[in-house]
């Protein structure tokens, strides 16, 4: 079995957070059903990049799930959502504060009537404070958390992360969150309601950053790829133009000097220590860059791994998927869709001794699952669906 089999997700999210969250812990085994508007469904349904008239980016998080479709407009609709919820084991939404409480679908409505219901609000800025009813995106809280002030060339402008980080981060803490809500629960009981925000995701993630305001007062500069603790790390140009990073603390440094024929650095003992380096930070950097820029990247790459200095290929997109330890790992699976046939897809990262592992499902059609899930799940008729299609309710 999987570890997560016998819990029942209903899925509100759209677009990438919620939904990251919700294909994780349907592949490690909860049952989720994602609730979409009929019609168009989740926004990202429509986004490039397309396969055929299916978007690659709905793909990419919407794995394994059932779908169905709601109005939560229509009073009928919005009857099924709370009927549903009294089943359910988890909640995610990921709706504008007070969206889901003009629908009667709040967490206080629901865990009342479901007090073991764990729910999940996901929004940019919480429930509270002065910015809980302001809108943003993935750049907005890389922007205001501090990630973006961070990233960047030395002396550079600020720079997003090639990745929505703000999204994939939150995404991971809605399944943090979800899972220690059951936890809690079999504890106590009870569920509970989490109010997860964004914002609050990246601040969290300041971590080391932070730390050094703590101890130094200092506000980082951006530093390009380098470590502002730590010399040598960074990335490196190589005579073939290909890019590798080094990483090392003292126990790499004499065989990184011995590697690049770094004699003076090498007879230099206060450089043993990383303190040193950083306070000479230009001197050692100037030094390691020119050694680097003589040398092809495979023939450094093997140098360093023989010493075992820490060290690798900055890899583009296409090298990462073919990659020995991507492809032994087996980090890229596939699913058959009904409308274009086999396409490629990311594994979720753990391997699990005691349980099933993971496997890569594949994503519904919109609404495929509504008659099935409400007879399944309320004991509605043939008859009683079809009035609800009427009705447009579904």
């Amino acid at each position: 079995m999987k570890p997560l089999e016998g819990l029942l997700v209903l899925d509100f999210s759209r677009v990438l957070a919620g939904p990251m969250a919700t294909m994780i812990l349907a592949e490690l085994g909860a049952r989720v059903i994602k609730v979409e508007q009929p019609g168009d469904g989740d926004e990202s349904r429509g986004w490039e990049p397309r396969v055929g008239d299916q978007s690659a980016y709905f793909f990419a998080v919407n794995r394994a799930k059932e779908s169905i479709t709601l109005n939560l407009r229509n009073p009928a609709a919005r009857d099924i959502a709370r009927r549903l919820a009294l089943k359910a084991d988890i909640l995610i939404e990921n709706f504008p504060t007070g969206t889901m409480a003009r629908f009667g679908l709040d967490a206080a409505t629901l865990t009342r009537d479901n007090q073991r219901l764990v729910y999940v609000s996901n929004t940019g800025f919480g429930q509270t404070g002065p910015y809980a009813q302001r809108k943003g995106y993935d750049t907005i809280f890389q922007a205001m958390g501090g990630m973006m002030g961070l990233t960047g060339e030395i002396d550079g402008g600020p720079v997003k992360a090639g990745l929505p980080v703000g999204d994939l981060s939150a995404g991971l803490w809605i399944v943090i969150a979800a899972l220690t809500g059951i936890a809690g629960r079999a504890a106590a009981g009870h569920g509970c309601h989490v109010d997860l925000s964004m914002f609050d995701v990246q601040v969290s993630l300041l971590t080391i950053a932070a730390a050094r305001y703590f101890a130094l007062g200092e506000v980082p500069p951006r530093s390009g790829t380098e470590h502002p603790g730590r010399v040598p790390s960074s990335a490196f140009r190589c005579r073939d133009g290909k890019w590798l990073q080094i990483t090392g603390s003292d126990q790499h440094w004499r065989k990184l000097c011995s590697v690049l024929g770094l004699e003076a650095l090498l007879a230099d003992a206060a450089l043993a220590k990383n303190a040193a380096r950083v306070k000479r930070r230009d001197e050692v950097m100037r030094a390691l860059t020119a050694s680097i820029a003589d040398w092809d990247r495979p023939a450094l790459l093997a140098a360093l791994d023989s010493v075992d200095v820490p060290v690798g290929p900055i890899n583009a997109l296409d090298e990462v998927l073919a990659d020995p330890q991507t492809v032994a790992r087996a980090l890229v699976g596939s699913f058959d869709h009904p409308k274009i046939g086999g396409f490629p897809a990311l594994a979720l990262p753990v391997k699990l001794d005691g349980f099933d592992n993971p496997e890569i499902g594949r994503p519904p059609l919109l609404g495929e699952h509504t008659a099935q899930v409400l007879e399944r799940e309320l004991g509605l008729g043939e008859a009683e669906i079809a009035a609800l299609r009427q009705q447009e309710a579904l």
